[in-house]
């Protein structure tokens, strides 16, 4: 039998189990918003792992007294609203870049300068991702160097779906906090 107010305790005190199945009974629902709200399946999942990442740092402040489904879902909400506004911003950004003349624009090919700078971006952020714990290193690795789907790296790591989700965003956000530090 799941009770919630438990299992919500659990997780407070860093239940890695109880924040599973908390994630297991309400990926569902806030999935279904976001992909109601966005359209896309993939940008949908990638919103919903970001919103209980969000809910999960903050859930020792969750006050028992109200609906965890409805905390949940006001973050997702709240989420969806704070990206999009994002989006929008750099999708204007994006169109001032687009109304260049083509005659503006020498070449597409990088020159040695950029070949150089691209290089040694990769090298630091390469350094940065081996400073991080060995299973997010190992997440990134399969994730984006072997592009492996996640269903691949489930079979890998013998790891539910739930786990590799949270894993992958967390070592994402720790990789993006590394980097944003310099």
């Amino acid at each position: 039998m799941f009770l919630e107010k438990e299992v919500i305790e659990k997780a407070k005190a860093n239940n890695q189990l109880a924040f599973n199945r908390l994630f297991n009974k309400y990926w569902d629902p806030v999935f279904s918003f976001l992909i109601s709200r966005t359209g896309d399946p993939n940008r949908a999942e990638e919103l919903a792992i970001e919103t209980f990442s969000k809910a999960f740092d903050r859930i020792e402040g969750f006050d028992n007294s109200l609906a965890f489904h409805s905390w949940i879902m006001t973050i997702a909400k709240n989420h969806h609203i704070d990206n999009f506004r994002s989006s929008k911003k750099k999708s204007a950004r994006t169109h001032q870049v687009s109304d260049l003349s083509t005659q503006e624009i020498c070449s597409s090919e990088p020159s040695p300068e950029e070949l150089l700078i691209s290089n040694q971006n990769l090298d630091h952020v390469l350094i940065q991702i081996k400073s991080l714990k060995k299973e997010y290193r190992n997440i990134l690795k399969l994730r984006y160097f072997d592009n492996l789907s996640l269903k691949q790296i489930e079979g890998v790591l013998n790891e539910p779906a739930t786990t590799i989700r949270v894993k992958l965003f967390r070592a994402k956000k720790m990789l993006a906090n590394k980097l944003d530090r310099e």
